[in-house]
C-alpha cells in the first residue's frame, strides 16, 4: 500500500497536491516528527486509523498539530468507542475533536478549539474523551 494514500468514501484514495501556503507552513511542533511522516508510517504498519480527504485539509489549514502521542491516543479513544458498539464517534483530544467512523477506522473531519465555537457535532452515537 502507498504510504501517502488515506481512505475516502469509496476506499482508498490517493491525496491531491498540498496547496502553497501548506507546503510552507510547518506542520506540528517544531524539532518532532511531521504530521506526514506519522501518519505515513501509521499508513506502512497496517494498524491505526485513516484520515479522510476532507480531515486532511482541516488538518493542514489550520494547522492542527498531530503527533505520535495524538495518533496513539485517538487509536485509544476509537478502540474504547468500538467496544461499546459505536458506529459514528466524537473523539477529544485536548483541543482537538476528531469525528470517526468507527467501524471504518477513519477520521471523517478535526475541529480544533478556535474552530469550535458554536460548533454542533451531528450523526455521532458517542463520545470520548482520550
Amino acid at each position: 500500500m502507498d504510504p501517502l494514500r488515506h481512505a475516502g468514501p469509496l476506499g482508498p484514495v490517493a491525496p491531491s497536491a498540498p496547496s502553497e501556503a501548506a507546503r510552507t507552513k510547518p506542520a506540528g511542533r517544531p524539532g518532532g516528527p511531521s504530521f506526514a511522516d506519522v501518519l505515513a508510517e501509521r499508513v506502512q504498519s497496517g494498524s491505526g486509523v485513516t484520515f479522510s480527504g476532507h480531515a486532511l485539509q482541516r488538518i493542514e489549514r489550520r494547522g492542527i498539530p498531530v503527533d505520535q502521542s495524538t495518533i496513539d491516543r485517538l487509536e485509544a479513544g476509537v478502540d474504547r468507542a468500538a467496544a461499546k458498539g459505536s458506529r459514528d464517534s466524537l473523539v477529544l483530544v485536548d483541543d482537538t475533536a476528531f469525528v470517526v467512523s468507527v467501524r471504518n477506522r477513519a477520521v471523517i473531519t478535526a475541529v480544533d478549539r478556535d474552530h469550535m465555537k458554536d460548533q454542533v457535532f451531528t450523526n455521532i452515537d458517542s463520545a470520548v474523551i482520550a
